[in-house]
């Protein structure tokens, strides 16, 4: 199985694009990982956060398939402790999904579109992020369940 952490737009941060990248090939140690960057909407400036959501949804579902196991990134998510999230991957990699696919939105959240295909909804904080660091402090924390689930040292260091 594939696990992939999508995110709309590019990050314009190079300290977290350096993070991103260290955890990025942390994690291909322990299973076949990718990190996509999908494009930002053309002329989504000009439209309202409900079409944006709705262009980004269609671009999203495009890109799915049937048999992935889509999790979005969502302030209304389901909370863990770094132990429950790593049971959480670890059972989600037993399953026949072809993919395990985190998202991380836009600025504006999440199409109703998206919400009805997701499997599951995943928050990292009652605290609001960036839609940028999001995806530091998630690669981070798929890369902590790994070293969890094989007994390293990693999350107690």
């Amino acid at each position: 199985m594939k696990v992939e952490l999508w995110a709309i737009g590019k990050t314009s941060e190079r300290y977290l694009e350096e993070g991103i990248g260290i955890f990025e090939k942390r994690l291909k140690h322990y299973l076949r990982f990718e990190q996509a960057i999908l494009p930002d909407i053309r002329k989504g400036g000009k439209m309202s956060p409900t079409q944006l959501k709705a262009k980004e949804a269609e671009m999203v579902l495009q890109k799915l398939e049937n048999t992935d196991f889509l999790v979005l990134l969502d302030e209304r998510g389901k909370t863990y402790t770094s132990e429950a999230f790593a049971e959480f991957l670890n059972h989600k990699l037993q399953l026949s999904y072809r993919r395990i696919v985190f998202l991380i939105g836009g600025a504006f959240g999440f199409d109703d579109a998206l919400y009805q295909r997701a499997n599951t909804k995943w928050s990292l904080s009652a605290l609001t992020f960036s839609h940028q660091m999001i995806r530091l402090f998630a690669i981070e924390q798929i890369y902590r369940g790994m070293t969890i689930l094989n007994n390293e040292p990693y999350h107690n260091a």
